[in-house]
């Protein structure tokens, strides 16, 4: 059965589905965009506009110049810098409050890690890729959250990575705007499961925060998990992990099945071990045995539903399970 999800709030590149606005007047389409329109609420910004260098306009380009990164309008020998970066920090003034952000690759002013960096301005030579004057605000702003660049979403397990951390960071904020410590436990119990799969050490430290055992206003406490959280997400979960918890997980149902039920769970884990199934193929099965034997428990869990399932894409851009 389908849970209810609370709505993210995710920062977007506005060229990406929602005006004409890159510098060669087009507007760009993105798959994953449009799949999660039903299911978020996006605040789109472009810097460049805000900026005022209007459409269309001539590209501009990132140089290294002594030793400080400028923003270069080459067709207009023009230097962009001042306004560029203060529309980036007006922009990113109050994205603090967002669940997560997707950007436009390789634009000087977007990137997270892939605009080009020249050196120099006049005769200028490749020399690094690294993030956009806005998308390096982003990611000092943002960046422990669910953020990402639309490339890199269409491939399926950074993806999904991005789609649990988004919405794990939507409902802690959900349960942050009025902090109270019953909510916190029941947050954390909730995603025992998947976050044990992330990072066992730092799920068992949001545990002693939990507890509370200094007695802590809640919201010190909600503060001090927070920071854990983004440990913990930091980075995809190990697929020798997730199988580790999702033996975990069937042991809670393990006496209810019969000697052939319990096999075939067992040889659809293993099918995943050796990447011939999604991971849903597997939550969803032993979310049907918890519906079954109304396992209140398991049932709870996020990892059996951590996204929308409609969000559920097998569409892969990408080889090999483990990425970066």
């Amino acid at each position: 059965m389908e849970q209810s999800f609370p709505r993210p709030r995710v920062l977007i590149s506005r060229c990406l589905g929602f005006a004409a606005c890159r510098y060669n007047g087009q507007q760009l389409q993105s798959r994953v965009v449009e799949q999660l329109r039903d299911h978020v609420d996006f605040v789109d910004v472009c810097p460049e506009i805000e900026a005022g260098l209007g459409v269309p306009r001539s590209p501009i380009r990132l140089c290294l110049q002594d030793n400080a990164i400028k923003v270069w309008q080459p067709a207009e020998s023009r230097n962009v810098t001042a306004v560029l970066q203060k529309a980036a920090v007006d922009l990113a003034q109050d994205i603090t409050n967002h669940d997560g952000a997707i950007l436009k690759t390789k634009s000087p002013s977007c990137a997270l890690q892939d605009a080009k960096i020249y050196n120099g301005i006049d005769n200028p030579q490749f020399l690094q890729r690294g993030s956009g004057i806005f998308g390096a605000l982003v990611l000092e702003r943002l960046g422990h959250k669910a953020v990402e660049d639309e490339q890199r979403l269409s491939n399926r397990l950074l993806r999904e990575h991005f789609l649990i951390k988004l919405f794990a960071w939507t409902r802690f904020r959900a349960i942050k705007i009025a902090p109270r410590m019953a909510d916190l436990v029941a947050y954390h119990a909730g995603h025992k499961l998947l976050f044990l799969a992330y990072n066992q050490r730092r799920f068992r430290l949001c545990g002693k925060i939990t507890a509370n055992h200094e007695r802590l206003p809640p919201e010190e406490v909600f503060l001090c998990y927070e920071q854990e959280l983004g440990q913990i997400l930091q980075k995809p979960f190990l697929s020798k992990s997730m199988i580790n918890t999702l033996y975990h997980a069937l042991g809670w149902i393990s006496e209810d099945l019969s000697a052939r039920e319990k096999r075939f769970i067992i040889n659809t884990i293993e099918e995943y071990r050796d990447e011939r199934i999604p991971l849903q193929v597997v939550t969803r099965l032993i979310e049907a045995q918890a519906i079954r034997f109304n396992h209140g428990y398991l049932l709870g869990q996020v990892l059996l539903q951590p996204f929308p399932p409609r969000l559920n894409d097998l569409s892969d851009s990408g080889r090999g399970r483990e990425v970066k």
